[in-house]
């Protein structure tokens, strides 16, 4: 398994020594970018990682958020996309509809792109009722490393948030994975 972090702007920087990927917040609804992320990315990349970007979604107005995150994100093609489907901070959070369109209009975007669904372990559980997950699941369930409590199969295991987002990905290497990542 590989290793990886995600990170937001709240990390100004983090170490790279060990990571095959990084994942880096993009966007969120329809009003913030990651004033960071272009530099987390060139950062992952220099250090030869794969990298990715996340939309954290907002109920509403989906395909507006699918346009803003693609044309907001500083990916490039070989980036995977990912949508973080939570609650909110105003303890809202999209219906599993919303979920899916999300998913499918970015696909439909950025058809180059593997798209990626990035949800804990109870949104899975107890939310989703289709297990649509675009091109793989990005499951959080902060448990043994590689081991998430869920029956379904998993790309990315998010493990632990200290003292950053940790992650393992289900990959034979880099390689593997970048290849995965590019459509191979």
């Amino acid at each position: 398994m590989l290793q990886g972090i995600d990170v937001s702007s709240y990390q100004s920087s983090f170490n790279t020594d060990g990571l095959s990927f990084v994942i880096v917040k993009a966007t969120e609804g329809r009003s913030y970018i990651n004033p960071k992320q272009s530099s987390q990315a060139k950062q992952a990349r220099d250090a030869g990682c794969v990298v990715g970007f996340y939309h954290f979604l907002w109920p509403g107005n989906i395909k507006a958020q699918a346009e803003y995150f693609v044309e907001k994100c500083a990916s490039v093609e070989e980036d995977l996309l990912a949508v973080d489907w939570e609650w909110t901070g105003d303890g809202t959070a999209a219906s599993n509809g919303e979920k899916d369109s999300f998913i499918r209009e970015v696909k439909k975007l950025r058809p180059q792109h593997r798209v990626l669904l990035y949800t804990n372990r109870d949104f899975w559980l107890n939310r989703d009722t289709t297990s649509y997950a675009g091109d793989g699941l990005w499951i959080a369930d902060y448990t043994t490393m590689g081991k998430p409590k869920i029956q379904a199969t998993w790309r990315i295991h998010q493990y632990t948030s200290s003292p950053l987002d940790k992650n393992v990905a289900d990959f034979s290497s880099t390689e593997a994975m970048h290849k995965w990542a590019t459509g191979g």
